[in-house]
């Protein structure tokens, strides 16, 4: 596994919650890519400052109302594309 700063690990989770919604889709896309400590933690984190809610039982989605996303890193751009 390719070694990310924890800002990295934010932004790839929140883009791959933009990308897909389903917390259990979103845990098995980023499986490969981090270890599943690290995106459940991202999650709790993003709730918890408000920049991801939940929407239903398994459904996340970004609060862009209330944050914008952050700039996507060129090299974090093949990752999200590639799921």
């Amino acid at each position: 596994m390719t070694e990310f700063s924890s800002e990295e690990k934010t932004i790839l989770v929140q883009y791959v919650i933009k990308k897909f919604e389903n917390e259990e889709i979103v845990l098995e896309k980023l499986k490969n890519i981090l270890p599943e400590k690290d995106i459940q933690r991202n999650i709790d984190t993003l709730i918890g400052t408000q920049r991801v809610r939940r929407i239903g039982p398994e459904n996340l989605q970004n609060n862009e109302s209330h944050t914008e996303l952050p700039e996507l890193p060129e090299h974090l751009k093949s990752i999200i594309e590639d799921l």
